[in-house]
Order: C-alpha cells, then structure tokens, then sequence
C-alpha cells in the first residue's frame, strides 16, 4: 500500500499540517499507524485554540461568518448557534438570510433552495443573528462597476450586494467591542475588488481591538487579512486550516487529529 512506501522513508512520524488534517488521506491517516507518532507545535496550538471555542470560551463569544453560501456554514451555524452570544452574518450568504426575512435582494447571490433552512434557523436564533443593515450594490460584478449604499431591505431590482455597508460595519464593530471571544470566518463582501472591500476591512479592524482571543479561521479570511495589509499580531491566532477549523468547531473527527491520538 501507498501508505507502507511512505512509512519506510522515517522512523517516526510528525504532522504539523493543520491544514490537512480533515482529510483521510494515507499521507495523514494511514501513515501514523505504522510508525510512532506525534503531533507537530502547530496542530497543538491549533487544537488547543479550537478546543477553547467549542468548550467553555469567556463570554461575551461572538462568531463572524461570511463567505458566498449558506450551505457551505450551515454545519458550523448549527453547531455554534447554541454556544454563542452573537452571530453576525455578512458576506454573499447574508442575502439568503435577507430573502427569508421576506426582503428583496435584487440580482444578489442568492440559495434558493436554503431560503426556507435561513428561516428556521432566524427562528430559532432568538435574536442571536445580526444581520447587515445596509449593503453596497453594483449594477454588474466588476471593479469599475456604478455602486451605491443602500439599505440591506431595500436593494433595488437587478442590482447585486457586493459588501456590507458602513452602518453595517458600525453595528457589528459594536456587537464585537465588548467580546471576549471572538471567531471569524469568511470575508464580508467581494475584498478582491477594491469598491467592495470596506465591509471586511471595518469587521477585520474592529476584531483587531477585541479584548479577548480573537480566531481567525484560516481560508479567505487570512486570505483577507492579507491582502488587505491589516497588521496579522492584532489578532490571537490565524488559523492555517480554513476547511479543518470549520470541521473542528462542527464537531467532526478530523482524521488526521484521530490517528495521532491512537
């Protein structure tokens, strides 16, 4: 087997690739079996910062999600709607949330087959869910595009939200400043294109002045961090992983977590 060439190249094994740790590969999980082995300082930080999360974090714990679609979070919204005091919900996938509030979202991103699921799931939040006030739209995807704030009720027919807007970016600056633990995942609008990019920068700047551990769950939002030249010492941790930390705080067996721990 693939995973016995591999094992006969060392005589112990060290994984310190956080980032695959979710996949059941034979480089991540069959190889550890056939030798001694252990986990490397990163995957230790990274366990034990996630653990924090998913087991008792100090209070207020706020989580940021964003990104372009709903399904992509919903295991992780589940997960982490009972354990958190705030979930501010920017991004592509806020216009779903929109749309099950009855609004329209003009030529937005839009899950229509998710629209119900947002409804249950606003339902049940018990007003946890904060949700953009305001949105910056364009007439077309494109860095030149003709853009406008508008209000996130009221986004005008064959325009499509590219960013949450400034009162946005004000009102979840105030949900997270009395935080003391805060995790983010996924940027707040289309951060590539400059016109779009203020949502994730205001959101990313305010995690930064948190007063508590604040967690960034690798993927597009250290992309954002990045990109966007925003000081990455400002906030506690930058996860490597960005599918492995969301796995994590849903709950699964990561594969390469379970066999260092055989």
């Amino acid at each position: 087997a693939f995973a016995d060439q591999l094992a006969a190249f060392g005589d112990a094994y060290v994984d310190d690739a956080f980032g695959a740790v979710h996949r059941k590969h034979a480089s991540v999980y069959d190889v550890p079996a056939r030798l001694p082995h252990y986990a490397g300082g990163l995957v230790l930080r990274e366990v034990e910062v996630l653990r924090t999360l998913t087991g008792d974090p100090a209070r207020p714990y706020v989580v940021v999600l964003g990104g372009s679609k709903v399904s992509d979070k919903l295991a992780v919204i589940e997960a982490l709607l009972p354990k958190v005091d705030r979930l501010l919900i920017g991004g592509g996938m806020c216009f779903t949330f929109l749309k099950a509030q009855g609004h329209e979202v003009g030529a937005s991103l839009l899950q229509d087959e998710m629209v119900d699921t947002c409804r249950g799931l606003l339902e049940r939040a018990d007003g946890k869910i904060l949700l953009p006030s305001d949105v910056v739209v364009a007439d077309k995807f494109a860095a030149d595009a003709a853009t406008q704030t508008v209000s996130a009720t009221e986004i005008p027919a064959g325009w499509l939200g590219l960013d949450i807007g400034p009162a946005s970016v004000a009102e979840f600056a105030d949900a997270l400043s009395g935080a003391k633990t805060v995790f983010w995942n996924g940027p707040m609008g289309v951060f590539e294109l400059a016109p779009f990019a203020a949502g994730t920068r205001g959101v990313a700047e305010a995690i930064t002045k948190v007063d508590g551990l604040t967690v960034v769950g690798g993927g597009d939002s250290a992309a954002a961090v990045r990109a966007l030249g925003i000081d990455e010492s400002g906030f506690g941790h930058i996860s490597t992983g960005g599918g492995a930390s969301l796995e994590f705080l849903e709950g699964k067996d990561l594969p390469g977590i379970e066999a260092l721990e055989q």
